[in-house]
């Protein structure tokens, strides 16, 4: 308890400084304290308006974030949010993931891939009441999943009546509010610059997630449209898309103490969860992921280690798998250092301590018992539900298991079928089914398919699915010899393993499929029904819980507002904003990380090795002082950390000396997956930086986010500028920019 009360004691000391808060736009408005508090002199009015600078020119990519630099569609994003487009144009014998690319202009710009796009947030509407607003407290389950699965249809359907825009209807507060967000949606991305690997992913795993960090973690792509100006499937005949704004780029950036905004689309966070869900995480579910991700990992390096081609294909992929895995091993140490169920059961208990106070919670309470009994349910086959998708996972039974569902739900009305598989997502079927050949190869997929079916078949006969062991001919005595034997002829005997034949299955009748001798679209017809049951039964505890959970955040909220502290949603891949300021942290060791890192650290950390082999032309630009308008005698202000140290025992900041060009810096500012690419803007609204990572000591901040260590990592926009123009010789984009300074 008395390790429990210090810590309560540091988070109630620094709750009145904390930067918490992924916020929806519109609660902007009423955040102007906070933002004059940390230094931002853009009226919170008007970064809580979608058609004003800045937020006008944040956009999303589907899987990061990004934003528009120049008025010719050109857009700045991180390196490894590129990785799939810098993959997309690489082979062996040019590999641009290790050379980096360049186009000196608009003819030399490379496709991104037929799945890339650029995603424009123009409006966003509460549609709560058309989504939850007429259903029947009676209807349960599966029967109210679908009934909110129809009216969220319902409504995209009215939306996307102009196809150039794409249209989602997104769940808050776990189901207690609904917003439709609609997006002009760019279909013509190209990869503009991408630095050479060695700067981009300076550090590589082994500095992935640490601090002090000296990576490159930035890319340029381009948006084109037809020369009417409307969204267009790619053409040589497209032209640069001309945004309605443009971020203006500091060349003088920041220093420590600054204010900062950050605008992005966060991915998933879990604040609002049960103590019951910390606790299943850390003992049942991070484990096992660990152990899927490195099995994976392993996998493809052994079976790429003599074939480059492959290796290239499969590069962006071990990549995320990585980053994903550093990930979860951090969130396990980080359960470890803090004790962060216990602070949510503590939280959890005051909570429940409001709830009994007045009769007229009841209700509360009730939500509460009914949320952990259904939790409860859900965790007795999550384990099973991950390794029997993992059992699965052939990128061509994948291919063929999508293509037949899309026959049996194109035997219905459009209205009627499963969000994925209407007439709007024909389009980003067919090019993901187009985009596999380039991150495929079928020794590699057959390797990795038996080692996941071997994985399967550790589990006990209870926790197998008969069906599936029936269907491929399973059993658990089955060594690396036989399941190999077992699988060949899949390979041997598919037409999937092409574009073409997979193309071709588009359009084909369920007769079709059901009479084709093709053995993974064999398999896939014999799974359809077991792998339908188990989507109902899903949908099923889906719908009980779109009724606890949203009752339980209620309870959350009103709890919240009696104390005068507001509430923000969960992230869920919509357009967040937060904010902060530039500073360090104690570390674990009681050593306060100051919030800059610079070249001369980079060349220092350089073995000439990957993954810390600077390229000789930045070593030799840095020697020779080619610092442009970037070299900077300190960063640093007059440190105000002096009461935070002297509560946690770190060493006090210092201004000290940086006489360098700065690499990297720190923010306050609460991020997560997701987030990567945001654009980091100054009080003015001027981008600074990118971000691109958190400290290690952060990770649980998806959880609970702690003020007193957790950090954002940015590439600071002056090692960019000065790479672009000291290094690289992109003179050409920098006269796009509008730099000031």
């Amino acid at each position: 308890m008395k390790k429990l009360s210090l810590l309560t004691l540091a988070v109630l000391a620094t709750s009145a400084f904390a930067d918490e808060g992924q916020w929806q736009p519109h609660q902007l408005a009423d955040l102007q304290a906070e933002f004059t508090r940390v230094g931002i002199e853009l009226p919170a009015k008007q970064v809580a308006q979608l058609d004003q600078y800045p937020l006008n020119a944040v956009v999303g990519l589907g899987y990061c974030s990004a934003s528009f630099v120049s008025p010719q569609g050109l857009v700045v994003t991180n390196h490894h949010c590129a990785y799939g487009a810098i993959q997309n144009n690489s082979t062996a014998q040019k590999n641009l993931i290790t050379e980096g690319f360049l186009a000196k202009n608009f003819e030399q710009e490379l496709p991104a891939g037929p799945q890339e796009r650029l995603y424009i947030t123009e409006q966003v509407t509460d549609v709560t009441d058309n989504v939850i607003g007429t259903l029947s407290a009676d209807l349960t389950g599966k029967a109210r999943y679908d009934a909110i699965e129809n009216n969220r249809k319902q409504l995209i359907g009215e939306c996307e009546s102009d196809a150039n825009y794409r249209c989602v209807v997104r769940s808050f507060h776990h189901g207690m509010e609904y917003f439709m967000i609609k997006q002009l949606m760019i279909k013509d991305v190209r990869l503009v610059y991408a630095p050479s690997e060695a700067i981009g992913n300076y550090g590589g795993d082994i500095d992935n997630y640490e601090y002090p960090r000296h990576t490159g973690d930035f890319s340029f792509v381009r948006a084109y449209v037809n020369k009417e100006g409307k969204p267009a499937e790619y053409s040589k005949d497209n032209v640069p898309y001309q945004p309605k704004s443009w971020l203006k780029v500091s060349g003088s950036g920041v220093k420590q103490g600054d204010g900062i905004i950050l605008a992005g689309y966060p991915g998933s966070t879990s604040r609002y969860r049960l103590t019951d869900e910390i606790v299943y995480a850390n003992d049942v579910a991070y484990p096992l992921e660990v152990e899927t991700y490195n099995l994976f990992i392993d996998t493809v390096e052994r079976a790429t280690e003599n074939n480059p081609e492959a290796a290239v294909k499969y590069a962006s992929r071990v990549k995320s798998t990585n980053n994903r895995l550093k990930k979860r091993l951090g969130l396990l140490d980080g359960f470890k250092v803090t004790d962060i169920a216990a602070i949510k059961a503590e939280q959890e208990a005051q909570l429940l301590a409001w709830m009994k106070a007045d009769i007229s919670r009841a209700e509360y309470l009730a939500s509460y018992d009914q949320l952990k009994s259904l939790l409860l349910k859900m965790q007795g086959t999550q384990s099973q539900d991950l390794l029997y998708s993992y059992a699965q996972n052939s990128d061509l039974l994948g291919a063929a298991s999508r293509l037949y569902r899309l026959a049996k739900e194109s035997e219905k009305p459009n209205a009627a079928r499963k969000i994925g598989y209407q007439e709007r997502d024909l389009k980003m079927i067919e090019s993901g089914l187009k985009r596999t050949q380039t991150k495929f190869d079928s020794d590699v997929d057959a390797k990795v398919w038996q080692a996941f079916l071997a994985l399967y078949l550790t589990q006990s006969e209870q926790s197998r699915i008969s069906a599936f062991d029936a269907a491929l001919g399973l059993n658990p005595s089955m060594d690396e010899a036989a399941l190999a034997a077992l699988i060949k002829p899949y390979y041997a005997d598919t037409a999937l393993n092409t574009i073409d034949g997979r193309l071709a299955w588009m359009g084909k009748s369920v007769a079709e499929f059901e009479q084709s001798n093709d053995p993974f679209i064999k398999l896939a017809v014999a799974l359809y029904q077991t792998n339908l049951k188990r989507e109902e039964e899903s949908d099923e505890l889906s719908g009980l819980l779109a009724q606890a959970r949203p009752q339980f955040m209620k309870s959350i909220i009103a709890y919240n507002r009696e104390q005068g502290r507001p509430v923000y949603p969960d992230a869920n891949g919509t357009l967040r904003v937060t904010y902060g300021s530039v500073d360090g942290y104690p570390a674990a060791d009681g050593v306060y990380k100051t919030p800059f890192t610079s070249v001369r650290g980079l060349i220092a950390k350089n073995t000439n090795t990957v993954p810390f082999n600077a390229p000789a032309n930045l070593v030799a630009a840095y020697n020779n002082k080619q610092y442009g308008d970037f070299y900077y005698q300190t960063l640093d202000a007059t440190p105000e950390q002096g009461w935070l140290c002297s509560l946690v025992g770190c060493e006090q900041p210092k201004v000290s000396e940086f006489n360098s060009i700065p690499v990297n810096f720190l923010s306050s500012a609460d991020t997560t997956g997701g987030n990567s690419g945001s654009p980091v803007m100054n009080g003015r609204g001027e981008l600074v930086g990118l971000n691109f990572d958190s400290t290690y000591e952060s990770i649980t901040k998806d959880w609970y986010f702690n003020a007193k260590i957790t950090r954002a990592i940015h590439v600071d926009i002056r090692y960019i500028l000065w790479l672009m123009s000291e290094v690289d010789n992109a003179e050409n984009l920098l006269a796009e920019m509008d730099v000031v300074k």
